[in-house]
């Protein structure tokens, strides 16, 4: 039986180096979300340094929630439960939120709940704001989640019924993306710079190689490719480099995109699902975006994304999936901690159906 007592909950994300802070209804509405990232401190170092991260979370939660709660002069009597972030992640990163939320907890006397990242970013394309209307989107759906850290395909047939289909067996997508741009020199995150340049340049002037294309699973590799774009960078004298940067840039994006297009299609035509969601940080690539949409257009199928403001990693998706879960009356303890890895029992270790021979 679902508890409706739980309409508004504030939710905290830290699991990598973004600081956010959420009040979201139990029907999607985001009522506030803001988030502070560190890409400026980041930078020098050319990706996330997990000590740094943890660091700069401590100094940005509280000031954020102060922010979150004087924008919208809501009070603690306002909120229903906590939702927070303690698994997958940076362990350092995700402590901070964790400790934070089981300290509010007390103090408020509010029941809060952990929730499990790569989840979030499976129900985010059910969020809407005032900006944006609400998706329609519903279960059951063929879901792509790809980001710096995960790149996987899920059939996601209702909150807790998850299988994975098919998963990277090396770099994530928009971790090959975010490297391929640091040997540009493009800095950091280099992901969004090989986007913007990609725009500018000739996606056919390189042949890199689509991989695992001939395979009979569902999953992903990258490194391949990471490593062939880097032997052809290498193999360019200064000058011409400067010259094919926007070339290698729509080149290597587009032989990124047609690695996660391929297996999309392989498994909506293995599912049969009309539904299908694409999510997570590299769901704002553009090129993704304008292929996924024609695609869908073309056979007559349904494609949710989120809004871009929901793609990258933030509370909101947190909150909403923490408003289902504390209904289902589910709840954490004091003893809840962080884990780098999700848990034993957690929904994607259900790997039925997953080619396990790689």
């Amino acid at each position: 039986m679902m508890d409706s007592r739980f309409e508004h909950v504030l939710a905290i994300e830290t699991s990598c180096d973004d600081t956010s802070i959420a009040i979201v209804r139990s029907d999607g509405y985001v009522v506030s979300c803001l988030t502070a990232n560190q890409d400026l401190v980041h930078q020098p170092f050319g990706g996330v340094v997990p000590e740094i991260a943890s660091r700069n979370h401590t100094l940005q939660i509280l000031p954020l929630l102060d922010e979150v709660l004087k924008k919208t002069n809501w009070s603690w009597q306002q909120i229903d439960g906590i939702a927070v972030t303690n698994r997958p992640g940076l362990i350092g990163s995700l402590l901070v939120g964790v400790v934070t939320a089981k300290t509010l907890a007390l103090i408020y006397s509010k029941p809060f709940v952990g929730i499990n990242h790569q989840e979030a970013h499976l129900i985010a394309p059910f969020l809407f704001d005032q900006e944006t209307g609400q998706s329609g989107v519903q279960f059951p759906y063929l879901a792509l989640t790809v980001s710096g850290g995960h790149t996987q395909l899920f059939d996601v047939r209702g909150i807790g019924e998850y299988q994975m289909l098919g998963r990277t067996v090396d770099d994530a997508a928009g971790e090959a993306l975010d490297k391929f741009g640091k040997v540009l020199g493009l800095g950091f995150p280099g992901g969004a710079k090989v986007d913007a340049m990609a725009k500018l340049g000739d996606s056919s002037r390189y042949d890199f190689p689509i991989t695992m294309k001939d395979s009979q699973n569902l999953n992903f590799s990258f490194s391949g490719l990471k490593s062939a774009a880097v032997r052809m960078v290498e193999s360019l004298n200064k000058s011409e480099l400067e010259n094919e940067k926007y070339n290698l840039c729509a080149s290597f994006q587009e032989a990124v995109v047609s690695s996660l297009m391929l297996k999309l299609e392989a498994a909506q035509k293995r599912t049969g699902y009309e539904n299908i969601v694409i999510t997570g940080g590299v769901c704002a690539n553009s090129r993704l975006r304008e292929l996924a949409l024609k695609w869908a257009r073309k056979n007559g199928l349904k494609l949710f994304m989120p809004s871009l403001k929901y793609c990258t990693d933030n509370a909101a998706m947190v909150g909403l999936i923490g408003a289902w879960r504390l209904r289902r009356g589910e709840r954490s303890d004091q003893r809840l901690a962080p884990s780098a890895s999700s848990l034993k029992n957690d929904f994607y270790l259900n790997l039925s159906g997953l080619d396990e021979r790689l």
